[in-house]
């Protein structure tokens, strides 16, 4: 019988590195529960609305739904996109 001993150390590594793996597919659990943030980022906003990545570039380039690009990212107002679930678009 090949007997192994598990030491604290052991444990506390173990912890660590599940807590590392827990917090890759759910980073902020608990912000998402309460109220979001102002700007959100475009994976964000597609999930939201349930788009595709060229949806949501459509609703950019037609001026549907206003943006910031602060480096490579697209940022987006969380109100604007409230007004665009709700039928804010006054219409033409």
């Amino acid at each position: 019988m090949n007997v192994e001993l598990i030491t604290r150390d052991d444990l506390e590594k173990f912890k660590k590195e599940l807590f590392e793996e827990i917090r890759k597919h759910h980073p902020h659990p608990r912000r998402q529960e309460h109220e979001p943030r102002a700007w959100l980022k475009s994976f964000e906003v597609r999930k939201l609305l349930g788009i595709s990545a060229g949806t949501l570039q459509n609703l950019r380039v037609n001026g549907t739904l206003p943006f910031k690009k602060i480096g490579g990212l697209m940022y987006y107002k969380y109100e604007d996109i409230q007004k665009l679930m709700e039928g804010g678009d006054d219409g033409e």
